[in-house]
């Protein structure tokens, strides 16, 4: 039977790295959890008494309690306290909950929450609150507040050659968000078939069915979606990841981005670029946005989910004139407003210069992280190659001969680390059975204390599936 720590008298022991008191607790106690040391059902001490007895700060032991709240591996129970989650014992056969089990999490395209900027946008929220008039605080124009929307038109002008004034940016909850209303505004207008990569995120292509607009998968090369193949499809739009195409690591090449713009002005088109992570490439070369080269057939996406965190929620686009009434009207519509103290604290963030720091400080940490996965990798997998774009949050890992990616992806889960095969980002079975089996690694999740411990897994997830293949 469970012991209840808090009401037995009971101690409960903690072994803490005196140098890094609270990310070992979380790992102490996430470790206890998952080798059943506490079992289901076991009553935590609260998080003054806990606090107290290791010497650390309350608020650090509340944090790690949340966050394995979040994890799924504690419950908070109100007024009754923090408890290991009781899990049922899944039935033969049944889907696993990927929500729960996952100790590493190597998707592509996820951030390191450990290095959210908290100071900086501490004192950003500080500053916009205490400067902002009192009209600030009432119900805000659909298109958010021009505030935000003034020095951010000018920062991605700086920063990634978007043409565009405070007048052409509309803020959203994300890409997501943008990505929808952009489509339902491209539906009401009687559009009804768009192209899309025949790589990327399902998600995305759930949100433009859900829209009204048919997903139409276009063909990927060694420079991009193939522009040619665009002709006589009958769409009404393109959704693209021009920079660092999504997941495969290519990007668009110069002369198909002329064609691109030139096939959209032609067909009265309109391209929707992802502009999801072209802040971050490593080699020096960076790719400003296609929507300079067509700004009147272009909207342009971004957010703040990978330079700052995806907890601001705050996204953007920056929306053609003859496409803008629509959009708001979508916007209108479905009742949605952006946070309006966020949109004034990220103002005043770029203001400060902050943005620009915390931008540049991730790109360092990420360009380091992907070399040591490389050299990492390189040892404990010899011969497998890495491939993709030296940019972003994530590469491709080529798999040795006779290994499958539904293997690597067990193998991995069975040691609790979660990423996916290439295949799982395919728009159509075609897609998918058309390339050799490529693991989608993302690097930036892990923070930096367990990363090598995260590439580690990556290499027991595929010699695991290299050594079943063979013993089978």
């Amino acid at each position: 039977m469970a012991q209840d720590w808090a009401d037995s008298g009971l101690d409960l022991h903690v072994e803490l790295d005196p140098r890094r008191k609270v990310a070992s607790l979380e790992e102490a106690l996430r470790a206890a959890v998952v080798d059943g040391r506490l079992e289901p059902g076991t009553r935590l001490p609260p998080t003054r008494t806990l606090a107290v007895d290791l010497g650390i700060a309350r608020n650090s032991v509340a944090e790690v309690y949340a966050r394995l709240v979040g994890e799924g591996r504690l419950e908070a129970r109100v007024g009754s306290g923090t408890w290991v989650r009781e899990v049922s014992a899944p039935a033969p056969g049944a889907p696993v909950d990927r929500s729960t089990r996952f100790d590493l999490d190597l998707r592509g395209g996820l951030p390191d929450s450990s290095g959210f900027a908290r100071s900086a946008w501490a004192r950003a929220v500080a500053r916009s609150i205490a400067d902002a008039p009192a009209a600030a605080f009432a119900y805000g124009a659909p298109e958010g507040a021009v505030e935000l929307r003034r020095p951010l038109a000018e920062y991605l002008a700086r920063t990634r050659g978007v043409v565009a004034g405070a007048d052409d940016v509309v803020v959203t909850h994300g890409f997501g968000e943008l990505l929808s209303l952009v489509a339902r505004a491209i539906a009401a207008r009687g559009g009804r078939r768009i192209a899309v990569e025949a790589y990327g995120h399902a998600s995305h292509r759930a949100v433009l069915a859900a829209a009204g607009l048919e997903p139409v998968p276009v063909p990927l090369d060694a420079d991009g979606l193939v522009v040619g193949r665009l002709d006589g499809l009958g769409v009404d739009a393109v959704l693209v990841t021009p920079a660092h195409q999504f997941p495969t690591g290519v990007p668009l090449s110069a002369p198909r981005r002329g064609s691109l713009a030139e096939w959209a002005r032609a067909a009265g088109a309109i391209v929707i670029e992802d502009d999801y992570d072209g802040e971050f490439r490593f080699d020096g070369r960076a790719i400003g946005a296609l929507q300079a080269i067509a700004p009147e057939q272009t909207v342009y996406g971004g957010t703040a989910s990978k330079s700052l965190s995806p907890a601001l929620g705050i996204g953007w686009g920056v929306v053609p004139t003859g496409l803008r009434d629509e959009v708001l009207e979508q916007r209108r519509l479905s009742g949605a407003a952006t946070d309006a103290i966020s949109q004034l604290a990220l103002a005043a963030l770029i203001a400060a210069g902050d943005l620009d720091r915390a931008v540049r400080g991730a790109r360092l940490r990420y360009r380091a992280r992907r070399e040591r996965f490389e050299r990492l990798i390189a040892e404990g997998l010899p011969g497998t190659r890495v491939a993709g774009l030296e940019a972003g949050l994530h590469c491709l890992l080529e798999l040795p001969a006779g290994v499958g990616e539904l293997d690597v992806e067990r193998a991995g889960a069975a040691i609790g680390l979660r990423y996916g095969g290439l295949a799982g980002y395919a728009a159509d079975a075609v897609t998918a059975d058309s390339r050799p089996p490529t693991m989608v690694v993302g690097y930036g999740a892990p923070p930096e204390h367990r990363f090598d411990r995260a590439v580690a897994a990556v290499v027991a997830s595929v010699e695991g599936a290299r050594g079943s293949r063979s013993s089978g």
